[in-house]
């Protein structure tokens, strides 16, 4: 039986994972979805807009950050505690890729 998951559910892992690390390096906690988009493409791990967004809301309805709407399209995303734990490797979830060991 093949386990291997699709390139791209790999990518959406990955790309949840470093939105989480972001978060947990930003200051307070928090950044807007255009700064984590731009961030992202900055680490090499180019995705949309669209993207960026479905997988804030993902993160969110999991309880992993808050976020709100600042203007129509901006986001400004707040880790959680929980958030934190699955960015530093203390939580490992399905959705979300583990974090390697530092």
């Amino acid at each position: 039986m093949n386990t291997e998951k699709p390139f791209a559910e790999r990518m959406r892992e990955d790309r949840r994972l470093l939105l989480l690390r972001l978060l947990h390096e930003a200051v307070a906690y928090r950044a807007n979805s255009s700064v984590l988009h731009s961030w992202l493409h900055s680490y090499g791990l180019a995705s949309s807009r669209d993207d960026v967004n479905a997988d804030l809301a993902w993160l969110k309805d999991r309880g992993y950050i808050g976020l709100e709407i600042v203007i129509p399209g901006v986001y400004v995303a707040t880790l959680s505690a929980s958030g934190m734990d699955v960015a530093t490797g203390h939580a490992v979830v399905p959705g979300v890729s583990r974090p390697s060991p530092k």
